[in-house]
């Protein structure tokens, strides 16, 4: 449906603005308390407990932060919560979009969890929201006043949930799913305790009565929470770009140390902001990000791009059997015959010594069985109307064009075919492998 398309474009641009002008403000301001200084005593009398001062745009600013409020209610006063909002709404819309109306293209992945729409939409809902429930009981108890302990339990839960949704989802519907709780207990802060605990300190202020010291401070810790859950979110916000990561075998692992590893750098800014400099937390996010990046893709490079052998490919095969020379007469009979072999069945390979060498003609048939439908100028996927990425395999120019990356894929990060629909086999993957180091080596 190109109408939903043209939506489903409109709604992401809106919600990147959004979130652009959400987390710009957030970090803003924790930056902004935290360079507050002591102000003159003139300005203590005045109610003022810090002040700063900056320059931009070609102008002077003086920011002042009251104890308790001005004399007199300021006739304009400027609350920041649209940001939030819309942030949150433009992001639901989106994952109602592509997640749920497509379930069963996004969200489902049969070899992880073989269920229905309607179960995998339920299950998603109660992931947000159930978890939402949890953090909002955990921070209205005495745990909240405990933050050693309050910090473990909310660490467990992200952990927990990110473990059963890759359980229950595809890798990168769990991804989202994750990113889609957290964004929505961040945006839960604002709505249920940051904005009405502000309502109450201006309504007492207008009133000239006392504010509870509690008001401000569960809205600061809230407001604390946010930051530190920033840089993860932002993470997941483009993790379907990386598919390396959510479909690793060990997805939930791979999600949860990357997202640690992110608060922990944003740990450094917020302490860099109160004139505390630690580069050694700086350094240790760095390696940590390094050590996660090799463990991910170290592995599965080393074990994709090997050279294997012809039992490897072929397993139903015996490389010390008299069959090479059978396989060498149906591989000729195939490229005399300009046919495009779509399988790896024995005799469709050719086979030198103790290695099987793949043809252009089986490769050209692996493409046109496993990616032709969706990576075509005239698709015929049910899904796919236009070749995603503008990727186009239907010449061996361009198969041959974009060779890196279908290997990359098909055989690294094993993502492609999407949700692997065509059924393709860890032997077809193995002899794209081998067929692009051939490739490689003639060029």
């Amino acid at each position: 449906m190109p109408w939903l398309d043209w939506f489903s474009l409109f709604v992401r641009w809106f919600h990147v603005i959004a979130g652009v002008a959400w987390i710009g403000a957030s970090f803003y301001f924790i930056w902004l308390d935290n360079n507050l200084k002591a102000p003159p005593q003139w300005k203590v009398d005045k109610g003022i407990k810090g002040d700063l001062w900056a320059i931009h745009g070609g102008g002077f600013y003086e920011v002042a932060k009251y104890a308790y409020g001005p004399e007199q209610m300021p006739t304009t006063l400027h609350w920041f919560k649209w940001e939030a909002y819309t942030t949150w709404l433009s992001g639901f819309a989106l994952l109602i979009i592509v997640y749920y109306f497509g379930a069963s293209a996004y969200l489902i992945d049969p070899t992880v969890n073989a269920i229905s729409p309607n179960i995998a939409i339920g299950l998603g809902l109660a992931l947000i929201f159930g978890g939402l429930a949890l953090y909002e009981i955990a921070c209205r108890s005495r745990l909240a006043n405990y933050p050693v302990a309050f910090g473990i339990c909310l660490i467990a839960l992200i952990c927990a949930v990110t473990f059963f949704a890759t359980q229950w989802f595809s890798g990168r519907g769990a991804f989202i799913h994750v990113g889609a709780l957290i964004g929505t207990i961040m945006a839960g802060n604002v709505f249920l305790n940051i904005m009405p605990n502000q309502r109450k300190m201006v309504a007492a202020v207008a009133a000239k009565q006392s504010i509870d010291p509690q008001w401000g401070a569960s809205a600061k810790l809230r407001s604390l929470h946010n930051n530190y859950f920033t840089l993860p979110l932002l993470f997941i916000m483009i993790s379907n770009h990386y598919p390396m990561t959510y479909q690793h075998p060990q997805n939930y692992l791979v999600l949860i140390a990357i997202m640690a590893a992110a608060a922990w750098i944003r740990h450094f800014f917020n302490l860099r902001h109160k004139g505390q400099t630690q580069p050694g937390i700086l350094v240790s996010g760095a390696i940590a990000m390094l050590a996660i990046s090799l463990w991910v893709s170290w592995p599965q490079n080393s074990a994709a791009l090997e050279s294997p052998t012809l039992s490897q490919v072929l397993p139903h095969s015996d490389s010390n059997s008299g069959s090479h020379s059978d396989n060498l007469d149906a591989n000729a009979a195939d490229a005399s015959n300009g046919e495009k072999g779509v399988g790896l069945n024995v005799g469709e390979a050719v086979a030198v010594g103790t290695k099987t060498l793949i043809s252009n003609t089986q490769v050209e048939g692996l493409i046109e069985k496993h990616c032709v439908s969706c990576h075509s100028r005239n698709p015929t996927d049910d899904i796919f109307k236009v070749a995603p990425m503008g990727v186009v395999l239907d010449s061996w120019r361009d198969i041959e064009r974009y060779a890196p990356q279908i290997v990359r894929r098909t055989s690294v990060t094993k993502d492609m075919p999407f949700m692997n629909k065509t059924g393709m086999t860890e032997q077809e993957r193995t002899a794209l492998a081998l067929w692009y180091k051939q490739w490689q080596l003639k060029q």
